[in-house]
């Protein structure tokens, strides 16, 4: 048994959220170490026990709430009279703002737990749960931040100069640029990265956040964009295709 085992196990500490004190630094310097230490192993028992009540609570929540917006076909939960019901709710049981939030992240996805797709659409909601949502946000920040460190990393590197060889009779060339055999590893290797995260940034982009919720400026804006990638594609997949054969 280790030394906080011991601790813990000679020095118990009970915790009652009833009467919980908040402590200053001052409550407790007379206290012996050993029973510090119960203190700080007690207070984290209870709060990963109570935290884990306190998210199966607000699922619970949630499901209510979602139970009542489908009693009433009202999925989106727009309708007066359960924004009404709701706020009664919230107000009686003293959850703030904050709390309320967490609420309705749960019920946005248990709606798409609960519902079809087209019972979805037709309530005007996106497919995608808010959970989904965080996911592809992350997906979408992780593949930018590839991006600019695959970009940053790609930047041209020195070049060495090699005297082009005289031909009989005349001078040497000027000294030309040229990368040597290790940056042109790095350079062909590089080509490959940039490409890969080219395609996982536009692999992000959300046909259905296009369709519902992009004005009409947007997707303007978005195809001159994509009509502009499309053309330096088209010009550098000529330099990637075999040249066919003349015979």
């Amino acid at each position: 048994m280790g030394d906080v085992s011991r601790m813990e196990a000679a020095l118990p500490v009970s915790v009652d959220p009833a009467t919980l004190p908040t402590l200053e630094v001052d409550d407790l310097v007379q206290e012996t170490e050993e029973l510090l230490v119960a203190r700080a192993v007690a207070y984290g028992q209870e709060y990963r026990r109570v935290e884990g009540v306190g998210t199966a609570l607000l699922k619970n929540l949630a499901a209510v709430a979602v139970a009542l917006r489908k009693k009433r076909g009202d999925l989106n939960g727009t309708g007066y009279e359960y924004r009404m019901i709701m706020a009664d709710i919230y107000r009686k049981a003293g959850l703030d703002e904050r709390i309320q939030g967490n609420i309705r992240y749960h019920i946005g996805n248990l709606t798409r737990r609960t519902f079809t797709p087209r019972e979805l659409e037709r309530a005007g909601l996106l497919p995608t749960s808010p959970l989904e949502r965080n996911q592809d946000a992350r997906a979408t920040n992780q593949a930018l931040v590839k991006a600019v460190r695959t970009a940053k990393d790609a930047a041209p590197d020195a070049l060495v100069t090699e005297p082009s060889p005289a031909k009989k009779g005349k001078k040497a060339a000027p000294a030309e640029p040229s990368r040597s055999a290790g940056a042109q590893v790095k350079a062909t290797a590089d080509q490959l990265r940039l490409t890969q995260t080219a395609g996982n940034i536009l692999r992000q982009l959300n046909p259905d956040i296009v369709d519902a919720h992009m004005t009409d400026g947007q997707r303007a804006k978005l195809d001159e964009e994509l009509a502009a990638i499309a053309k330096a594609i088209t010009e550098l997949r000529k330099h990637t295709r075999k040249p066919r054969s003349k015979a």
